[in-house]
């Protein structure tokens, strides 16, 4: 149980350092969040349309639209605008406890990692190493890769490095961690 424990914190760590790095630092998720001077006049624009929190898909069928409906209204949509718009009402910007909650998270997703390594018999570093780098990339494609298919999304790119350098470090770090003799 020690093992574990340790290893989440330090697999936690590693993470968490990785995305920090990444989103701040090293500003790979620049494309995923560009900026444009006109953001007041679209932001006031949009507070007049949306009154609630929520995600938009532009353009979209209202709620029980006919099969017929929908297939129109993809043809009519085909090679014009599109886009799909995360509104919220207020800002909440509380770092603190967004950044503590994402620790945790980190923290428990090395966890879940360990108890599925511990049932592999012996494991090697290799084994190891390339199922936390796997399991990166199986939530890369699940997630951000999924969405990107259907929404070009942007940032694909950087949330794959963050898959590959952020799991391949914690693969490294436990592939030595649970190997090594208590």
């Amino acid at each position: 149980m020690k093992k574990m424990i340790i290893g989440a914190i330090v697999g936690g760590i590693i993470t968490f350092a990785w995305q920090t790095l990444s989103w701040t630092v090293l500003e790979l998720h620049q494309s995923a969040n560009q900026y444009t001077p006109k953001q007041d006049s679209i932001l006031s624009f949009l507070n007049s349309q949306f009154k609630e929190s929520g995600d938009y898909f532009l353009p979209s069928h209202p709620p029980g639209a006919s099969a017929e409906e929908r297939d129109k209204l993809m043809t009519e949509s085909e090679g014009k605008p599109w886009a799909k718009i995360s509104y919220h009402t207020k800002w909440t910007g509380n770092m603190g406890a967004n950044i503590l909650r994402g620790f945790l998270v980190n923290i428990l997703m090395v966890a879940l990692l360990i108890w599925i390594l511990a049932k592999i018999p012996n494991a090697s570093f290799q084994t190891i190493f390339l199922s936390s780098l796997f399991v990166g990339l199986l939530a890369f494609m699940q997630f951000p890769y999924a969405t990107y298919i259907w929404y070009e999304s942007g940032g694909i790119r950087a949330d794959l490095a963050d898959a590959i350098i952020m799991w391949g470090a914690c693969g490294l770090w436990l592939g030595w961690w649970l190997r090594r003799k208590s």
